[in-house]
């Protein structure tokens, strides 16, 4: 992938989709898919904001049947199966072992029980997978003693039982995210990082007719035409409709809330569930065992401010450790136990309720027209899940604008680029069993994480072994730092170690490490020894703790 923004920012678009999280990504994809000329624009990097800050789980919604909204439940049910089959190796049913007590009342055994069966009803066709390793069971229901032999550090006190089922987890949603924009790429879409829209391009008739875009980079500021603009700036569409100035109706400014989440080696897991409970205030949280450490989340609590000034908190995190002290393992989770967290701001569309936990996760798409700004659409709200089916429904208003009969959807039966793989359990045996010089486990693990594409990294390195040499305990090699510069646009140290490799995301992997990235990316991306250093030591702050 280059950035166009580069080479040749002047060419007229269908479509300029601004914002480059999941949601972006996706509308960009299935716009390319229809024969659209698409330009997509990213402020920082690629799912560096909310998209990055997930639970790295691709569900169906089981909570969102307490509120009713049976119609978002079987919507995800339906895309979390799409998901497995568009992306096998990124999206893999995993069990959920979901803790059962006397109190609240909504997780009582029997209680669950009629939303588990339910669930089990809504994703009926969850074994109608292209790769039957990827077929989801009904759920079960085990009793109390067998909870505590299989996961020990459950807390016994008015434990009645679990229910087990299976959602789906996405082993690095970054990199998900990053499939989908190549796959945008694939179908002759453009696409730029650190270009960010300062503002909007008005016709005669005071259409929105492109962008007002600075490339970060160099500086330099661009306008790029586009016949329609897809607001899908996340935490940062209100924002950047105030940037059009409409004449129409007031901008409403959008609910934010926060969600963080901590990473932990304490083992407190078997490793064979995700572990669901419930605090005494009723609201759940997961502890989910992922590269031999436990990740724990989410929050979920009202944000006011500026997005760009959100940044974890120590309260933040001092709350989630009280959360799980209270409902889980020895009460001993300490703030000294964490060893990396982040955290990110969700877009809320729903305005009724008081708090945030009990907001809809539903998207809406507005026709900004209404507002007065004729030309532009924006997408709110919205998960991972969902981002396919958001994307093909923002279609069919993009073809109205356009006047243009856009045919129908393809993306749900087709791979995405890197993921055409029939097999993954052979796929996976093969790639362990290549002659490469690479251990099976970092092999194996370059498979999952790059898919068909782990063959140009291998090559990489079998051109030059010192690309060989592995970074971490996962098997990361040097070689995913120049692929990452080459053919994935990361443009920054820590585009590299946060969201194309998982270098940095258990934490700080010390200096060594760090400045072995660094003098590789300095190369390929010609930075001088102060750049280097300016580099380095932004990845160190953003990898402290907080301490405030």
């Amino acid at each position: 992938m280059e950035r166009f923004i580069e080479k040749d920012p002047h060419e007229k678009f269908d479509v300029i989709v601004i914002g480059g999280g999941i949601s972006g990504a996706s509308v960009a994809y299935e716009a390319a898919t229809r024969g659209l000329k698409v330009a997509l624009l990213e402020k920082n990097d690629f799912s560096w904001a909310t998209s990055a800050a997930t639970s790295k789980m691709i569900h169906g919604g089981l909570r969102y049947l307490v509120n009713g909204e049976v119609r978002l439940v079987r919507e995800s049910l339906r895309e979390r199966r799409v998901l497995e089959n568009i992306a096998p190796n990124y999206v893999y049913p995993w069990p959920i072992m979901m803790m059962h007590y006397q109190k609240p009342m909504k997780n009582n055994k029997r209680v669950v029980k009629v939303g588990m069966l339910l669930y089990d009803a809504l994703s009926y066709d969850k074994k109608r997978t292209w790769d039957p390793c990827k077929r989801i069971p009904a759920h079960r229901t085990i009793r109390r003693g067998e909870v505590l032999r299989q996961e020990p550090h459950v807390h016994a006190k008015g434990l009645t039982g679990a229910s087990v089922f299976c959602d789906c987890v996405s082993i690095f949603p970054e990199r998900l995210t990053l499939a989908f924009i190549k796959s945008a790429v694939a179908h002759g879409a453009k696409a730029a990082n650190y270009a960010r829209v300062e503002g909007f391009l008005m016709d005669a008739e005071n259409r929105v007719a492109g962008v007002k875009v600075k490339d970060l980079q160099n500086g330099k500021v661009h306008e790029i035409a586009g016949t329609v603009t897809v607001n899908c700036g996340g935490p940062w569409a209100d924002l950047l409709l105030d940037l059009a100035k409409s004449n129409g109706k007031e901008t409403p400014t959008l609910r934010r809330s926060e969600g963080i989440h901590i990473i932990t080696a304490k083992r407190l897991l078997s490793g064979q569930y995700i572990v669901g409970s419930m605090t005494p205030a009723g609201r759940h949280f997961f502890l989910i065992p992922w590269r031999n450490h436990t990740l724990i989340g989410t929050t979920d609590k009202p944000f006011n401010g500026n997005p760009d000034e959100y940044r974890v908190t120590r309260q933040s995190i001092m709350e989630l450790i009280g959360d799980v002290n209270s409902s889980f393992g020895d009460g001993k989770l300490s703030y000294e136990d964490v060893k990396h967290t982040y955290g990110g701001l969700r877009p809320l569309v729903e305005r009724e309720t008081s708090e945030t936990y009990s907001s809809s996760r539903k998207y809406e798409i507005f026709d900004n027209g209404d507002a007065g700004l004729d030309g532009m659409i924006t997408v709110e709200g919205g998960k991972y899940t969902t981002s396919r089916r958001l994307a093909e429904k923002c279609l069919k208003i993009v073809g109205v604008k356009l006047g243009r009969k856009l045919g129908k959807s393809t993306t749900a039966k087709q791979y995405l680029a890197g993921c055409e793989i029939k097999d993954l359990n052979a796929f996976v045996k093969e790639a362990r069993e290549e002659d490469s010089g690479i251990s099976p486990a970092a092999l194996e693990y370059l498979a999952r994480n790059y898919g068909t594409e782990y063959k140009e990294v291998i090559k990489l390195a079998r051109e030059d072994q010192s690309l060989s040499e592995t970074l971490n305990d996962d098997g990361e090699i040097q070689a995913q730092v120049v692929y990452a510069v080459r053919k994935e646009m990361a443009r920054t140290l820590s585009d590299i170690v946060m969201r194309r490799t998982g270098i940095g995301t258990l934490g700080n992997p010390g200096e060594a490490v760090l400045r072995k990235v660094a003098v590789l990316a300095a190369k390929e991306l010609r930075w001088n020894k102060e750049k280097t250093e300016k580099e380095i030591a932004a990845v160190v702050d953003l990898l402290k703790i907080p301490v405030d």
